[in-house]
């Protein structure tokens, strides 16, 4: 009896414990924890030096970690206090940008337009803001999404109730059309003449001559 050849590892495979040395085993844990998203910011985080040279990288990847488990468990306060906090910062901002632009407005004007631009910048972000918070707290209904049609203004139409209307119109529409198509189960004969009216002598009924509707004087 042969012994099947064992396939060759693949080359993103971590290296097996057995195998592997014990520097190999500690490059692979080091890379797993470098490329994780807690790492990654706490390293984006450290260099802002919000604290000097007391960032301990990781403490802060620890602490990330922490925030992405409770809201992997539905606990969303801490992005909500996040975004209220950088609505704050947004709106200082616009007010201190728009100070600015009033000061230059009397002689500068070219640097008081860039202020204002930045200002409304920061007011149209400060709004944006506002609004994702808003969604957190109350997400949309995706099932009256789905079932609305939101037309233009504040007029919405309802997809189910277009369909059983355009259903009615369509049958009525077959009703009207039977009925002036057919009598007592036969097609009526629209080339019949008609009868002559009495209120009219002139308009009276033509006699035929060599096949030919002739008008009685």
């Amino acid at each position: 009896m042969t012994r099947k050849k064992a396939l060759p590892a693949k080359a993103d495979a971590p290296p097996p414990a057995d195998t592997a040395s014990s520097d190999e085993a500690r490059q692979f844990k080091i890379a797993q924890a470098l490329i994780r998203p807690s790492t990654l910011a706490a390293n984006t985080i450290s260099t802002l030096r919000l604290a000097g040279d007391q960032t301990d990288i990781v403490s802060l990847a620890a602490a990330i970690r922490e925030q992405q488990v409770l809201a992997s468990r539905g606990d969303l306060s801490r992005a909500e206090a996040m975004l209220i906090a950088q609505a704050h910062t947004l709106d200082a901002l616009f007010c201190k940008l728009t100070h600015r632009a009033t000061l230059n407005m009397g002689e500068y004007l070219d640097a008081a337009e860039k202020y204002m631009r930045m200002a409304l910048r920061a007011q149209s972000q400060c709004r944006a803001t506002l609004e994702t918070l808003a969604l957190l707290k109350n997400p949309p209904n995706p099932t009256f999404i789905r079932q609305a049609n939101v037309a233009h203004g504040p007029q919405q139409v309802n997809n189910a109730s277009d369909t059983h209307a355009h259903a009615r119109a369509q049958e009525t529409e077959n009703r009207q059309t039977e009925l002036l198509g057919r009598d007592n189960g036969e097609w009526l004969d629209t080339r019949a003449a008609g009868t002559a009216s009495g209120a009219d002598p002139a308009m009276a009924t033509l006699g035929t001559v060599d096949g030919t509707k002739v008008r009685r004087r």
